[in-house]
């Protein structure tokens, strides 16, 4: 499946997911896993050579992940339909309240009406089910150009934009309308307006 990352179309992903039931790679391969795999061998995990992953999948909570969220290099997030929105909370959650800075990938039903939202949440890699996964994605951040609300991706909303147009405006106002400099006229002591 492609994968957009870095707002480019990554070549070869180098992270493998791994069913709960399957051998993990042995040569450092990153590898993403389940949380259900995450919480049996946990310690197992942590202590592999190579990037390591978690996937949460809908209704799954992110809490359960916050004192590791050091050790994970990458959280998949899964999209199971285009109704559930369950994801975009949590990436919101993983970048503000757990402060996680590794990749937060989006995964399943990745839809091209959703990438921008997704990206203003925190997401920055995205598995899109389609050939034109690139010009979906340019395409989709070109969307919108004004925000109304603060996110993830700190992004000046239109009231901060509006604010510094009316400080630039108020400056310059300010400036023309201030009496000029006080002249000396040839009396001495006397000040010409």
């Amino acid at each position: 499946m492609p994968l957009i990352r870095d707002n480019a179309l990554v070549a070869r992903d180098p992270w493998v997911r791994v069913d709960d039931n399957a051998a993990l790679p042995e040569d450092g391969t990153p590898a993403i896993v389940s949380l259900d795999r995450w919480r049996a061998e946990r310690e197992t995990l942590d202590g592999r050579n190579g990037g390591l992953g978690v996937v949460l999948k809908a209704g799954e909570d992110a809490a359960e992940l916050a004192g590791d969220i050091e050790r994970l290099s990458l959280i998949a997030l899964e999209f199971p339909k285009f109704s559930d929105g369950r994801a975009f909370s949590t990436a919101r959650l993983l970048r503000g309240r757990y402060r996680f800075r590794g990749e937060l990938r989006a995964v399943g039903n990745v839809l091209r009406d959703q990438l921008l939202f997704m990206h203003r949440c925190g997401f920055d890699a995205y598995e899109i089910a389609r050939g034109d996964a690139l010009e979906a994605w340019t395409g989709a951040l070109a969307d919108f150009s004004a925000w109304y609300q603060p996110a993830a991706d700190d992004r000046r909303t239109a009231a901060q934009q509006r604010g510094e147009g009316r400080s630039r405006i108020r400056a310059g106002a300010a400036a023309a309308s201030a009496p000029p400099a006080p002249a000396i006229s040839c009396c001495a002591g006397d000040w010409a307006y």
